[in-house]
């Protein structure tokens, strides 16, 4: 070989070399110099935002409140996104949790207590599901302060459904081996005043996810991060955030919750304890008091939500004349068990004043009731709901809204 050849192979191993650095890493600075980080190209934003024309936005309970409304009026399809999910706790959200810090402890009747790490738990098998999350109080009428603004945001606006990533509860129980005679757990979160909430040990055990993801990202701060339970088609509370400890244990442990905001109040004075599972519900979100106003008569779609705690969604009626009739909705493929289902039914609108409705019925032959059935199987008086101040929770009767001859709309159950 001579020494053109040589040279030329020198060459050419070191240039390709050169053009392999180019290509991974850019061209390497020579020795003393630096060099500057590459140029985003134009427009380009590291986390994507809305349009600034978009202006839908949750609103606070009340003045200088944490917790918040999500604006349902707004609504498409079935996910609520993060940015927009209702928010609501029982203590001041944490400061940032370092996820390298934070701890899980499951421990009681198990015969191998744990504590897990974040990336210890996602070295379990994940799965995601797509559940609602709705607080007991949703469109419960003794908010009397919700009948003021009159919009189905305040109504109804504590409800959201998200797609959850997470450890089925049941894996991690099966891990720390579950005792003999274990038939309850007491879940709690890390923010002030250490929320704690009872949980049957046989829900625990079917479909209770331990969440780390929604929407496809980490659970965000105000929503648990850097985990939750989520308690599928369970009331609200029992969706403890900032999870960092889980007992299991052979009895509930009657915690404030449980003995005080969370029960079932009648009008002979006794309280029903251990109400989980929500009932089926809808509620139309266009028109809607808070939403735009229609135009003039004419076509409409009108549009909705409608869910069930324990099943999926079989059926959606809609009526337009105050309950006289009721014709089937269009339901939104896919339906999913235990989440929001988006449903459509085409009016013609005459101009004229009408009430519209609509009533869900789940795949295990449960009605939503009116209001007058409503009262009867709680045993309490329209009269009642209409003038206490007592926590009417799980409030799931068919939700009146009144369309006046001007296209405005307006909540219509009590008039």
């Amino acid at each position: 070989m001579n020494s053109k050849q040589s040279g030329r192979r020198r060459f050419l191993k070191k240039g390709g070399a050169a053009l392999v650095g180019m290509a991974v890493g850019g061209i390497r600075p020579a020795r003393g110099q630096t060099t500057e980080p590459p140029i985003p190209p134009e427009g380009f934003r590291p986390v994507g935002e809305r349009s600034r024309f978009v202006k839908t936005a949750r609103i606070p309970v009340r003045p200088r409140s944490p917790h918040s409304f999500t604006p349902q009026q707004d609504s498409v399809g079935i996910i609520t996104p993060a940015a927009l999910h209702f928010m609501a706790s029982h203590g001041h959200i944490p400061p940032d949790i370092d996820p390298q810090e934070h701890r899980l402890l499951i421990h009681g009747l198990v015969d191998r207590p744990m504590i897990l790490t974040l990336e210890e738990m996602k070295r379990f098998p994940s799965v995601s599901r797509i559940h609602f999350v709705e607080c007991a109080g949703n469109s419960s009428p003794n908010d009397r302060s919700r009948w003021v603004a009159e919009t189905i945001q305040q109504t109804h606006g504590f409800t959201s459904c998200s797609e959850w990533t997470g450890v089925l509860l049941s894996v991690l129980l099966k891990e720390a081996g579950v005792q003999s005679g274990a038939s309850w757990l007491l879940a709690e979160g890390a923010e002030e005043g250490k929320h704690t909430k009872s949980i049957p040990l046989e829900k625990a055990m079917d479909d209770v996810l331990v969440a780390y993801g929604q929407n496809g990202e980490p659970v965000r701060p105000e929503q648990g991060f850097p985990l939750r339970l989520v308690v599928a088609g369970w009331e609200g509370v029992n969706n403890v955030k900032w999870l960092r400890r889980i007992k299991v244990t052979d009895q509930p442990y009657m915690t404030k919750s449980e003995s005080s905001g969370y029960t079932s109040l009648r009008l002979d004075g006794k309280a029903r304890w251990f109400n989980f599972e929500l009932g089926p519900k809808s509620v139309l979100t266009f028109p809607a008091p808070g939403g735009r106003p229609l135009s003039g008569r004419g076509f409409y779609e009108i549009t909705g939500l409608a869910w069930s705690g324990g099943a999926a969604v079989r059926r959606v009626e809609v009526s337009t004349d105050g309950g006289r009739t009721w014709k089937d909705a269009q339901l939104q493929e896919p339906i999913h068990r235990i989440a929001h289902t988006r449903f459509r039914f085409n009016w013609n609108w005459d101009g004229e004043e009408t009430v519209l409705q609509s009533r869900c019925t789940d795949d295990r032959g449960q009605v939503q009731p009116t209001l007058a059935e409503f009262c009867k199987v709680l045993g309490i008086s329209l009269d009642y709901i209409k003038t206490t101040t007592n926590n009417v929770s799980r409030f799931n009767a068919t939700y009146p809204w009144r369309v006046s001859r001007d296209g405005s709309v307006h909540n219509a159950l009590f008039s």
